[in-house]
């Protein structure tokens, strides 16, 4: 590659198995046409990873940042962490703010990607371009919290930690990959998909960046990169949602969205049986605000500060932690029928500190609600019981018990065990998020077409539906969703590839983006070009699923959404599902049965 603004131009190749490791370089057509993050971490996947058993030492585990990370782009601070799920079997990236990302391309980084297995447990080291393999013999089994103080003691204050805590240990299918620095010492999350269990496959405990701020991005363009980064941090001051101090994420948090959801009948609520959480308010933003939260943080080159920390003083929920998230409060407060802040924070701060998917998580925990409500488990579960969840939490964690050891496999895994698999919310077995489909049609079908199954990151409909951005669609309405969740599902795989955090795109626009890259790296960009690329990186990992067998059959809602009516009386219309089905394909140039056409797959450049 030449020289090109914005990459480290340096990937780690780590075999595990041989404690060897190759320096490549960065391919400029590939970062060209994939850019880097997931687009880029997509590309290793398809090489290396198809066919392989998501636990097996052949499957790969990609860490990538992108271009932008690392540089005074606002909100460029995200990392990917890219696999094939041993969740869904599918395509999986997930991703986390804070230093993580910075801290990789700061330590002379673009990627590190894990192949093959270690015999014993490591700690992989990165450091002025160069990683060591040492023994973390002594972590194997520490909480992410503790891990992270040992590295601390051992590595020095600036050391950043991006790694697993005894789910990932124990494989449990939706394990995450924590990250703490001195900046996020509450921790932040890889979340979704199980990447956690792939890194503890390989008996890695983490990855340990040692960052140079010498090594910061330089733009090609100064001028162009400064002008960009006025004009972005100008929207985002006018911004009635991520303006500092004044914004409703600066103000309250993501957990801001509690009661506007639950107000719109779209909170699922005890497993989803109800879409109204009469306990909203205790779970809020507004009330975590003025009961529980310790500080706000923020992530590298964040104006917004939409993080919070908090503490439980005493009592038996006593605890100081990261958030909790909107998306957690909802998992573990009204999905399992719980309206307590203390109780959800406490259950957010142990679900970190053994390094679990708090979405998963909760969804899990309503499906042994459910399954204990219907007599399919011989376990007492009730809803909003939190103390059996406090010790139902450390078993999954730890694979105790049969209850436990089933649990770990995921709710979809559970359910269907149980012979019931009407009763877990997923879709290709990742479980849904904090918007119920029957009162935001669009993130029905945003759900549906996920290429990591039910993620509302992939195309945030709710952005159009509830938040205007960036333009105003009904929420109950099913015309004009097809535009909606395509324009996101292309915008949002160039952001994750980039990386920005997606709050940027509440304020930011494509010509923000396109300027803020071109200025980068010198590579001139259109909004148009942008698009294209996103197309070429969601219809990558489509085609890295339809590899392994994945096609409409799958690109469907639980039953729950068709069939039982939301608080408000609604369901989502089953043909009109298939219609919108039916037109989303058509738009991506798929087949009728969702498969991506050879022609498609070269006019992309993608084969």
């Amino acid at each position: 590659m030449t020289s090109v603004s914005g990459y480290a131009n340096r990937i780690a190749w780590v075999d595990l198995s041989e404690k060897r490791v190759e320096y490549l370089e960065v391919d400029e057509d590939e970062a060209a046409k994939f850019i880097g993050g997931r687009g880029l971490g997509g590309r290793f996947l398809l090489k290396h990873a198809i066919g392989k058993d998501p636990l097996s030492p052949e499957n790969i585990l990609v860490i990538m940042v992108g271009p932008m990370t690392g540089s005074d782009a606002p909100l460029s601070n995200r990392i990917a962490a890219i696999t094939r799920s041993p969740l869904t079997g599918a395509f999986a990236d997930s991703h986390c703010g804070g230093y993580a990302g910075p801290a990789l391309k700061l330590s002379g980084f673009d990627g590190v990607v894990l192949t093959n297995a270690s015999d014993k447990p490591v700690l992989l080291v990165a450091k002025n371009g160069t990683i060591t393999i040492e023994d973390a013999k002594a972590l194997w089994g520490k909480t992410t919290f503790d891990a992270y103080q040992s590295v601390k003691r051992r590595y020095g204050a600036e050391a950043v930690f991006y790694g697993i805590g005894p789910a990932g240990e124990n494989m449990v299918k939706f394990a995450n990959i924590m990250h703490f620095s001195r900046f996020a010492p509450g921790g932040r999350a890889s979340g979704r998909c199980g990447t956690g269990a792939v890194m503890g496959s390989k008996r890695v405990k983490g990855l340990i960046m040692l960052p140079d701020l010498k090594r910061k991005p330089q733009p090609a363009n100064p001028d162009k990169f400064k002008r960009a980064i006025e004009d972005s941090l100008r929207r985002i001051r006018e911004s009635d949602i991520t303006s500092p101090g004044k914004g409703g994420l600066s103000v309250y948090g993501t957990a801001v969205l509690v009661n506007v959801i639950n107000e719109l009948g779209a909170f699922p609520t005890r497993n989803a049986k109800q879409t109204i959480f009469e306990e909203a308010y205790y779970i809020s933003g507004e009330n975590l605000r003025g009961t529980i939260l310790r500080r706000q943080w923020t992530c590298f080159m964040c104006p917004v500060a939409c993080k919070r920390e908090s503490e439980v003083k005493d009592g038996k929920f006593k605890h100081e932690s990261e958030g909790p998230e909107y998306e957690t409060v909802w998992a573990l407060g009204a999905m399992t029928g719980l309206g307590h802040i203390e109780a959800v924070s406490y259950l957010n701060y142990l679900a970190n500190s053994y390094g679990l998917d708090t979405i998963e998580l909760g969804n899990t925990l309503a499906v042994a609600c459910e399954a204990s409500e219907k007599g399919l488990i011989k376990d007492s579960v009730k809803w909003g019981d939190a103390d059996a969840f406090i010790e139902l939490i450390k078993k999954i964690a730890y694979r105790e018990g049969e209850l436990g050891n089933l649990l770990a496999e995921g709710g979809a895994s559970a359910a269907e065990k149980l012979g019931a698999p009407e009763i877990s919310m997923s879709v290709k077995k990742l479980s849904i998020p904090a918007y119920d489909p029957r009162g935001a049609k669009g993130m029905g079908l945003t759900y549906a077409t996920s290429n990591r199954g039910a993620c509302h990151l992939r195309a945030y409909a709710i952005s159009s539906e509830v938040l205007g951005i960036p333009y105003k669609t009904d929420p109950l309405a099913y015309d004009g969703k097809v535009d909606v969740v395509i324009y996101f599902e292309r915008l949002f795989a160039v952001l994750d590839s980039m990386t920005f955090c997606k709050f940027s795109s509440f304020a930011m626009t494509k010509e923000d983006y396109a300027a803020l890259y071109s200025g980068l790296t010198g590579i001139e960009v259109t909004p148009d070009d942008l698009d294209k690329i996103g197309e070429r990186i969601w219809t990558q990992e489509r085609y890295f699923n339809q590899l392994h067998g994945f096609s409409r059959k799958d690109d469907i809602l639980p039953r729950r959404f068709f069939e039982e009516p939301s608080s408000h009386g609604q369901v989502y219309d089953r043909e009109m599902f298939e219609r919108m089905l039916d037109e989303y394909y058509r738009k991506h140039g798929y087949d009728p049965d969702g498969r991506v056409p050879e022609e498609t797959l070269k006019n992309l450049g993608i084969i």
